[in-house]
């Protein structure tokens, strides 16, 4: 394949341009910032970017917002994210939608170059290749972001309910509780939900739409 390595490591990009010429590969492009990267592809067209997180311009997460600017402008290079960090909001961003062509590793976890080379030729063939704890730290921050998934089940049991359109007094009666408890139970569904008080917003249709998405 023909690859394009972003690395700010000097030591660490001349490693991995070594270690894929040797695989068989062909390396068009070996640059160590997120804006070089872009231009890099746009130039050559590469078949696989091998793309570090934190990279200049503020060593943060340019590389992996490159990454996406790339998946965008050119869908059928195949990116594989290579780092010592899980960026959980962008690699989610990364993964949604058309997944093939798509790989994140962790730098540390790499125990044999043979694997490394395996994985770096299936991402390249359209594959998708994660690292067990990239998917575990995505579906912990999903589950973190999933509002309902911190209602309890009665407070379920009265937003299904609503999902119905009964009233207050009617999800009382449904579920043989005083008018004051579910009060106490949809209050605490809104403040959950993120729902303050609004004059436009009707809440209860909002929670209901929470509920549904969920």
């Amino acid at each position: 394949m023909r690859i394009v390595i972003a690395e700010d490591s000097v030591l660490l990009r001349a490693g991995l341009t070594r270690l894929l010429i040797e695989g068989g590969h062909e390396i068009v492009g070996a640059v160590g910032d997120a804006d070089s990267l872009v231009d890099t592809v746009e130039r050559v067209g590469p078949d696989l970017a091998v793309v570090d997180v934190r990279m200049p311009p503020t060593m943060s997460d340019d590389g992996l917002r490159a990454a996406l600017s790339i998946r965008a402008a050119h869908p059928t290079v195949a990116i594989l994210v290579l780092s010592q960090y899980v960026e959980e909001t962008y690699a989610s961003e990364l993964l949604a939608g058309e997944v093939g062509g798509i790989g994140y590793l962790l730098k540390d976890r790499i125990a044999d170059i043979g694997d490394f080379l395996e994985a770096v030729a299936r991402v390249g063939a359209g594959n998708t290749v994660l690292d067990p704890e990239v998917v575990s730290q995505i579906f912990a921050r999903t589950r973190r972001r999933d509002p309902v998934a911190a209602l309890s089940p009665r407070e379920r049991e009265v937003l299904a309910l609503m999902a119905e359109g009964r009233s207050n007094s009617a999800i009382a009666a449904a579920l043989v509780v005083g008018d004051g408890a579910v009060e106490k139970h949809v209050t605490s569904i809104f403040a959950k939900l993120d729902l303050p008080p609004a004059d436009s917003d009707h809440r209860r249709v909002l929670a209901v739409l929470r509920w549904m998405e969920a």
